[in-house]
């Protein structure tokens, strides 16, 4: 018996394996078929692993050379803090799992990604004659000795997907998302979802959620995510931090409960240093009418967002102090809490130390994508919504341009980096490329509240304002924060939909009193709806802050790429709010 490589696949027929042309005939099967849904990348990384140990390449089979021959990353990869093998593995190996599980039930040829490794296993399957269904050859004498006792259809379906997703969490810090060499940023540990259920099937489904959860958590950049054995089979007291020096610490748990077909998930976060709980569910769904990895991947969804989202557990902005003006304050996390808070408020006297804040660090760390993606909104908000413009050049677009650029460049795959650099094209009247980012963002984590609403919000400008709208919606109903800036776009778009009475309501939830802006679409919506004296103290107020706002009326409509149905309505109506709009203005249609 020959063996080509240490973990590898044998190959020789000494030993009656599948031949090369056996294993390339079940790889075409296998990517032909309709239940392999998977993307692009993951089907060159199947096609990558089956081919280089075919060709005895097996020992180059390795993270860093998937991530540069396969995955697209640069040869200055870090392998060590970024887990996109790992968590594409992950991805390759369910999608076959459930290949095997549903269209490849009668095929004779196992093709397996081993955990641990990326080197190919490959197998004959012969007959389980109790169940009449595929198994490999080496597990068939146990199978028949150790049958297993008849189950339910979704416990079937249970062992089958979630069996190649038990990651090994006896290991410490299986992974981690920070880079170690930028700045410091809170770390959220994850404990492993205990299983508190008799039966493997339950203790599978607890592995597949935790590792989900992990998977949805490293989409948000903000923050560095562990993962540590859970000592016990309950949920774990605060283990000592992991990230000494690595900033504030919280930690992750929950375990989840099987019964008659019914599921219950549990998940709370701890604060690292006291152990207080700051925030807790409960998810419950139905396993019997429920699609499984649906279930697993919505639970995890919505823990994710509701922990590290923008504006959520983590990034509190309360949680910001009087002192941290200081210029040895300014890190990463206070940083991120006084620009989320700024965005809540958009107001100058938060503007100028968040705008300092966020120099500071990215002249520290100038690799660190996140805090350019931030700074470029400060500068563009010196332009949009004249809020302690420098004079001089470069000017603020031009800056705000150029800092979205180099977040792009550093991070990719970064969210609030492609938010940032959509919103400086559309407010650099380059609408149609700035929409196409955010539809590619929005692909990245359809999570991020930040995103969601910002989208939102550009849509609607653009005239897209129920889908605008819906956007808004969906972000303002994640998100704890209720930013009151997404709840004024609502407000707007709810009056250029005609709902007078919708538009109202938003108007009076969304406090953005230091907001100019706020005050003009306060105006036009109380005067159309017959509120003359809030629309009189809410065009006195605008007046006061922009004074020079109508003198530039067309050129503030034109920023913001108002079609030309759009403009008519926005002038029709701040002529009827009383404004001082210029003659020209008042019969455009």
């Amino acid at each position: 018996m020959q063996r080509r490589n240490s973990g590898s696949a044998f190959l020789s027929s000494d030993w009656g394996g599948p031949s090369p042309s056996d294993i390339m005939e079940q790889l075409e099967l296998i990517l032909a078929s309709p239940e392999f849904k998977v993307s692009d990348r993951i089907r060159r990384f199947l096609i990558y692993v089956t081919n280089e140990t075919l060709a005895g390449r097996a020992e180059r089979i390795k993270a860093y050379s998937i991530a540069t021959e396969v995955l697209g990353r640069d040869p200055n990869f870090d392998l060590q803090n970024d887990p996109v093998v790992r968590i594409e593995a992950g991805r390759l190996r369910r999608a076959m799992e459930r290949y095997y599980f549903v269209a490849g039930q009668g095929d004779r040829v196992l093709i397996e990604i081993p955990k641990g490794g990326y080197v190919p296993h490959f197998s004959w399957r012969s007959l389980d004659p109790s169940t009449g269904h595929m198994q490999t050859a080496q597990h068939a004498a146990l199978a028949v000795s150790t049958r297993p006792k008849p189950r339910t259809p979704w416990v079937w379906a249970l062992t089958g997907v979630m069996a190649l997703v038990v990651v090994g969490v006896g290991m410490s810090q299986v992974w981690r998302s920070d880079r170690t060499d930028g700045p410091v940023r809170p770390a959220l540990v994850v404990t492993p979802f205990a299983n508190l259920s008799p039966g493997s099937e339950a203790g599978l489904l607890a592995a597949g959620v935790t590792e989900e959860v992990l998977v949805q958590l490293a989409r948000f950049k903000e923050l560095s995510v562990y993962v540590r054995e859970a000592p016990s089979k309950t949920p774990s007291a605060v283990p000592a931090p992991v990230a000494a020096g690595r900033g504030r610490e919280f930690v992750l748990e929950g375990s989840i409960r099987t019964s008659d077909g019914r599921l219950r998930v549990s998940s709370r976060l701890l604060d690292g240093a006291t152990a207080a709980i700051l925030w807790s569910r409960v998810y419950d769904a139905d396993l019997r009418v429920s699609d499984i990895l649906g279930v697993q991947s919505d639970i995890a969804a919505k823990v994710a967002t509701a922990v590290a989202q923008p504006y959520g557990i983590v990034f509190d902005t309360s949680q910001v102090r009087a002192e941290d003006g200081r210029p040895e304050s300014f890190d990463a996390y206070q940083c991120t809490l006084r620009f989320y808070r700024y965005k809540q408020s958009l107001s100058q006297a938060e503007h100028v130390p968040t705008r300092q804040c966020l120099e500071q660090t990215t002249a520290r760390y100038p690799n660190y994508s996140t805090g350019w993606a931030m700074l470029s909104y400060l500068y563009l908000d010196e332009d949009r919504f004249q809020l302690n413009r420098r004079p001089g050049a470069p000017d603020p677009i031009s800056r705000a341009r150029n800092a979205a650029l180099r977040a792009v460049e550093l991070d990719p795959e970064n969210v609030r980096a492609q938010q940032a650099l959509m919103t400086v094209l559309y407010f650099s009247q380059e609408p149609v490329e700035a929409l196409r980012i955010g539809e590619r963002a929005l692909a990245l984590n359809p999570n991020d509240t930040e995103l969601l609403g910002e989208y939102g919000s550009r849509l609607a400008q653009a005239g897209q304002w129920k889908r605008g709208f819906d956007l808004l919606d969906q972000a303002v109903a994640r998100n704890p924060g209720r930013s009151s800036y997404y709840v004024g776009v609502q407000a707007l778009a709810a009056y250029m939909l005609n709902d007078d009475q919708l538009a109202l309501s938003l108007i009076q939830r969304a406090d953005l009193a230091s907001f100019s802006l706020y005050h003009f679409v306060a105006a036009l919506i109380y005067a159309r709806a017959g509120h003359d004296a809030e629309a009189g103290a809410s065009r006195s107020q605008f007046l006061k802050m922009r004074p020079d706002f109508f003198a530039n009326f067309d050129a503030e409509l034109a920023k913001r790429n108002f079609n030309e149905r759009d403009r008519a309505v926005l002038i029709e109506g701040a002529r009827l709010a009383g404004f001082p709009v210029r003659h020209r203005f008042t019969h455009a249609d």
